[in-house]
């Protein structure tokens, strides 16, 4: 696994009341659902970006107000109607 590394001030964790690996989850999290509203990831890919099983991502998911379904019911019927 690769490792990045971002730097960050130095007060952050205390102004957040945070620990260093709770931030590093929440910012995981955070672009892992940002990714699969985009349309970059799938959801069992942004699932495992985020270190989540996939029943807990749906639950960021519905945190952040993104739908679960990358396809609107436009598309679905679209693609339906080609056979």
């Amino acid at each position: 696994m690769t490792t990045v590394h971002i730097p960050l001030p130095d007060d952050l964790f205390s102004s957040v009341r945070k620990s260093p690996d709770e931030v590093a989850r929440e910012m995981r999290v955070a672009v892992a659902v940002r990714w699969y509203a985009q349309g970059i990831l799938s959801q069992g890919k942004a699932a495992e970006i985020a270190g989540l099983p996939r029943s807990e991502f749906m639950r960021a998911l519905s945190d952040a107000e993104v739908s679960p379904f990358q396809e609107t019911a436009d598309e679905v019927r679209e693609a339906l109607a080609r056979g």
